[in-house]
């Protein structure tokens, strides 16, 4: 599928995560309510003693690799030391260092030093349980976040699962394909921040069961960068076998373009002069001395990151292996929010006028324009926001999602859905006054975690919905199949490629996904005329 003419949401992406971020980390949970019962486990570095926090057990800033610091700046993750007698772990660790020029805003709770862990599990769990595991990476475009804002109590308790949350490398500190670093290690990767990814799987592939966990059904689970993280460890043969199962939130993988890996280097080059270290011959030692702030400014006219392909990490684009079947093949469930894009034009368009609607679509789709303004007419829509809001969403996330969707199913068990909570919270930082905001990016992130970073909390009924849809999830992770006792029936995608519509009021199926967000137009708009004569679904009109 060519979409040649799809507009890039990386500038929109960057306001919309810098809003998002300016709140502090749930770096310090609030103690009201957690019992004294200190719950005690011994990993393959030393005894850790959580705590009771409701219905769950929490294990908080649990190492899983060392500091990456010093000379261990810039090169794969090495395991965590050992430790004598009983660390504590009811205090959630650091976020990583943060790359957009306002982050998280308690400094306090942002290092180098990141590289840590949360563990929840159900009351009273012990080794032999066997529970399943739902691993979590976080979004935030690569530059930004930390695993410390999604809490998985709930998740643990309702699902009878254990639920990681993770903080990798963001920024140039998790991916820099410098050659004068990533000749440094045996796969010649500059994506530090997916190695971290995937020592964070090996640590719980190794000391899951301690917790009550299944070490041989672990589903890796993200949202936003976090899914197309999911989508290089699908693709990296350095993490086959670590995992038995993927969740996609809105992160399809044929929306992920990593570059090459020759661009990384070009790119890391420049980025390593804007820092200082223009020397290609002192340049490793270098980048390894300039201080974190240094390396922020200048990454601020670089707010990119992310992995790259073509090393022994990453071998080949994720797309690409997914379609040609060369992938870490396990069930996958996937899926994206009814108006995604809302999120990404709250901090450039919430206003919009009509005329700045069709200029912009002039701009972006020259001689397209006139067949998109056709399929999306202003006066169709309640403003002219809810409207390009349409167009971004269809021609990025829902058709991706879609396609990389039919990837899937042609090999594996594939289950879709489409979240669409009409009255669903915004988050904290991305609401401007009048906007509808509901459904837009994130929006599913208070329904399936622990997550208070929304501008009010959800209602009863919401409630409800969210416990179906974290019921749905843990079923999966348990058995590969999200359907439930009561509820309606969720179907693989085959053939007609069945959506399941997660609404609080109706939950239902549907085959139109598809006509809904005129993914055969999408298809084919890159050409003029192609475009003009599919239909929604993308038949030829007569």
């Amino acid at each position: 599928m060519t979409r040649s003419i799809v507009p890039s949401v990386a500038p929109a992406l960057v306001l919309a995560v810098t809003a998002l971020f300016t709140h502090p980390a749930v770096a310090a949970p609030s103690r009201q309510g957690v019992a004294t019962a200190r719950p005690v486990v011994t990993t393959d570095q030393g005894r850790i003693a959580g705590q009771v926090n409701g219905r769950a057990e929490e294990f908080l800033g649990v190492p899983y690799a060392a500091p990456p610091v010093d000379d261990l700046r810039f090169r794969p993750p090495r395991p965590a030391a050992r430790w004598s007698g009983t660390r504590e772990a009811t205090r959630q660790a650091p976020a990583c260092v943060q790359f957009l020029p306002v982050g998280l805003s308690d400094p306090e709770y942002v290092s180098e030093d990141c590289l840590y862990l949360d563990v929840y599990r159900p009351r009273h769990s012990r080794p032999g349980d066997r529970l399943p595991v739902l691993l979590w990476n976080h979004g935030g475009a690569f530059v930004i976040g930390t695993g410390t804002q999604f809490g998985g109590r709930t998740m643990a308790d309702l699902t009878g699962s254990v639920v990681v949350s993770v903080n990798y490398r963001l920024g140039q500190l998790g991916f820099l394909a410098a050659p004068e670093l990533t000749r440094e290690n045996g796969l010649g990767s500059g994506s530090y921040g997916l190695l971290d990814q995937i020592a964070a799987l090996n640590w719980t592939r190794d000391n899951i069961a301690a917790f009550g966990g299944n070490p041989a059904n672990i589903t890796l689970w993200g949202q936003s960068a976090g899914s197309a993280s999911v989508c290089a460890m699908l693709t990296s043969p350095r993490a086959a076998g670590l995992f038995s199962r993927a969740v996609l939130q809105s992160g399809p993988c044929t929306l992920l373009r990593a570059p090459g890996s020759a661009r990384a280097a070009e790119a890391a080059g420049d980025f390593a002069a804007a820092a200082g270290c223009p020397d290609p011959a002192t340049r490793a030692a270098c980048l390894r001395t300039v201080p974190a702030t240094d390396l922020i400014a200048a990454a601020r006219t670089r707010t990119s990151a992310g992995p790259a392909y073509g090393d022994g990490l990453l071998p080949i684009q994720p797309s690409e292996a997914i379609a040609s079947g060369r992938w870490n093949k396990v069930p996958v469930l996937i899926g994206s929010t009814r108006a995604e894009a809302k999120f990404f034009l709250a901090g450039t368009h919430p206003y919009l006028t009509a005329r700045e609607y069709t200029d912009q679509i002039n701009a972006t789709y020259g001689p397209a324009a006139p067949q998109v303004l056709a399929r999306y007419p202003v006066a169709g829509y309640p403003s002219p926001f809810d409207a390009m809001s349409a167009v971004v969403t269809d021609s990025t996330f829902a058709c991706h999602t879609l396609e990389t969707a039919r990837s899937f199913a042609s090999q594996v068990p594939t289950y879709v859905y489409e979240f669409d909570d009409p009255r669903s919270p915004t988050l904290l930082g991305v609401q401007p006054p009048g906007v509808d905001m509901a459904n837009a990016h994130s929006a599913e992130l208070a329904y399936v975690h622990d997550f208070s970073l929304t501008d009010r909390p959800l209602t009863a009924e919401q409630r409800a919905f969210a416990d179906d849809i974290k019921r749905r999830w843990g079923a999966f992770a348990r058995t590969g199949d999200p359907n439930i006792p009561g509820a309606t029936r969720w179907p693989a995608t085959l053939g007609r490629h069945t959506v399941l519509t997660l609404n609080p009021e109706r939950t239902r199926t549907s085959t139109t996904f598809a006509a809904d967000h005129q993914c055969g137009f999408w298809a084919g708009a890159a050409s003029p005329g192609n475009g003009a004569d599919a239909d929604a679904g993308g038949k030829k009109r007569s």
